[in-house]
């Protein structure tokens, strides 16, 4: 069994694998699993304190070690691990062909990979949450929503908190639909993946066509496993 975990910013979370088959996941660390495990890698986009007295062997993913795709990016020194997994498990999902990767976080990453396995780069831009904060802060009178309790953003905002809701939601899918376009135009057979803990409510609030894999970030760790297994 192998053993992924993904150190997030706002949440851990881990799944478990026999072979490429997901057989459990969930959030936190799966204690009862962690000595279970014949291999477990460790992907930390956030605070790494949750390793602290760990009790069993791991190994810390980075994108210096092997991968299954190849990286044509100017920093990969600088470059997320998260971001690295999500492309290693576009790649794994739909082999030869490009993948597009909306990763709907703390902050939202669009990163492609074409359909040689050659990952390219992508964008960052601030997550839900980070914009709703954001209006709150640097405004006099405008509240703060909380997200988690909307399933879904209104098209016309017919009161203050339904208008933040309209044009924080709106203006996010309005971009990562513009960036889907300008993709299309380099691979018109162009495969669009959303994960993320944002994911549903995006998909629900509008984004047609995007394939939700909700674990993919781990499937992508999987992935880099059992390619240095080989």
């Amino acid at each position: 069994m192998n053993l992924t975990i993904d150190i997030g910013n706002t949440a851990t979370k881990w799944a478990s694998f026999e072979g490429r088959e997901l057989t459990g996941h969930g959030y936190g660390l799966p204690e009862g699993l962690l000595r279970e495990a014949g291999n477990i890698m460790v992907c930390a986009s956030g605070d790494t304190k949750v390793l602290e007295g760990f009790p069993c062997r791991y190994t810390l993913f980075d994108s210096a070690m092997p991968l299954p795709i190849r990286l044509d990016y100017k920093t990969p020194e600088t470059l997320g691990a998260d971001r690295v997994a999500d492309a290693c498990g576009a790649a794994g999902l739909h082999p030869g062909e490009a993948c597009l990767v909306i990763d709907a976080g703390t902050c939202i990453t669009v990163d492609f990979v074409d359909a040689d396995g050659t990952y390219h780069g992508g964008a960052i831009m601030p997550g839900l949450k980070m914009n709703l904060q954001a209006l709150h802060t640097f405004t006099a009178k405008l509240p703060l929503i909380d997200i988690e309790g909307v399933e879904k953003a209104p098209v016309l905002g017919r009161s203050t908190e339904e208008s933040i809701l309209a044009g924080t939601l709106g203006a996010t899918l309005l971009a990562l639909a513009g960036y889907v376009a300008l993709y299309k135009e380099k691979a018109p057979a162009l495969r669009v993946l959303l994960t993320g803990g944002d994911a549903e409510r995006l998909a629900a609030s509008g984004a047609r066509g995007w394939e939700h894999v909700p674990h993919l970030t781990m499937i992508g760790l999987n992935e880099i496993m059992t390619y240095n297994e080989k």
